[in-house]
């Protein structure tokens, strides 16, 4: 397809849910060979600081399928942060998501604090994180399209992700409700509440929608599982196909890849649905991963590439 013809693009979309030909045809070849168990993500490497072209071709071949892969790489416990830093390169990530808790280098470390600001925040603890998509309280403009992980130490036990492709959850909703895509793509479906700190608005509250179609046709998917601190629509159907993604992310779905990553191993992907379970550390695991949360989507990847 003609990439510069955006009203031609946006007419034969299959993420718009009156598109309905369109969409068939795209969830036909998107559920093709379609993954069926995590190990099927997996791609063995040897440095991502140095990432053999057939190695980059493996792990792009299951991003352009499922939105992500999973690395397993030889660095084991290598806390150097060019590691990630350069996986993202390989994927022409360019606008890294500096946030107020990040390191000096952009990625976040997510290891438990017990002191300063990071302790009150859920990701620095050792509890479980419940199914989301980061930065699902962003301002519009700066959603995120690519998140990436790379394991300097997992726990002594726990700390599993559960993964979800967004794709995959969009067609079971859409199979069972086309509606439900409606008005899960409404303008006001999920609104974050403002955070007020000292008595001061520190981030405007933000409504958007759940599922929203990008500039470049993408699908794009913002969204919390969590109850707290959370607005969703005040109506029956949203109700409705909230209850159905939910009973989805509880079940035993093939589509949802649940496994522990490993030291040197990581996730590439355009921002799917996951989970972190509860962990507990020892002296000699600290569990260490780095995050880095991005503006832009993984070259190569997107539905008119």
């Amino acid at each position: 397809m003609n990439s510069n013809k955006p009203q031609a693009r946006s007419l034969l979309n299959p993420f718009h849910p009156d598109n309905d030909e369109a969409y068939q045809q795209w969830r036909d070849e998107k559920l093709h060979n379609y993954p069926e168990d995590l190990s099927d993500l997996v791609v063995e490497i040897g440095d991502p600081r140095s990432l053999k072209k057939s190695e980059f071709e493996a792990m792009l071949t299951r991003v352009r399928k499922a939105n992500m892969v999973v690395y397993a790489g030889k660095t084991g416990t290598d806390p150097d942060p060019e590691i990630p830093l350069a996986m993202a390169r390989y994927f022409g990530l360019q606008g890294l998501n500096r946030n107020w808790l990040a390191d000096e280098t952009g990625l976040t470390s997510l290891t438990v604090r017990e002191d300063g600001v990071r302790k009150n925040y859920i990701p620095y603890t050792n509890k479980a994180i419940n199914w989301h998509t980061d930065g699902y309280y962003n301002i519009a403009r700066e959603q995120i399209q690519a998140l990436n992980l790379h394991v300097v130490q997992r726990a002594a036990s726990g700390g599993e992700n559960a993964l979800m492709d967004h794709e995959m959850a969009y067609i079971l909703l859409r199979e069972q409700n086309p509606d439900y895509i409606r008005v899960l793509m409404a303008a006001d479906a999920l609104t974050i509440p403002a955070r007020i700190e000292d008595g001061k608005v520190a981030r405007k509250e933000e409504p958007g929608p759940v599922f929203s179609i990008t500039a470049e046709g993408n699908l794009h998917m913002r969204y919390t599982i969590r109850v707290s601190n959370v607005i969703w629509a005040d109506d029956d159907l949203t109700r409705e196909a909230l209850a159905y993604l939910k009973k989805i992310l509880n079940s035993n779905s093939p589509c949802i890849y649940r496994g522990l990553l490993e030291p040197g191993m990581g996730l590439v992907s355009n921002n799917v649905l996951h989970d972190r379970a509860a962990f507990t550390d020892d002296a000699e695991h600290k569990r260490h991963y780095y995050r880095a949360r991005f503006f832009d989507r993984l070259t190569g990847t997107s539905l008119y590439d």
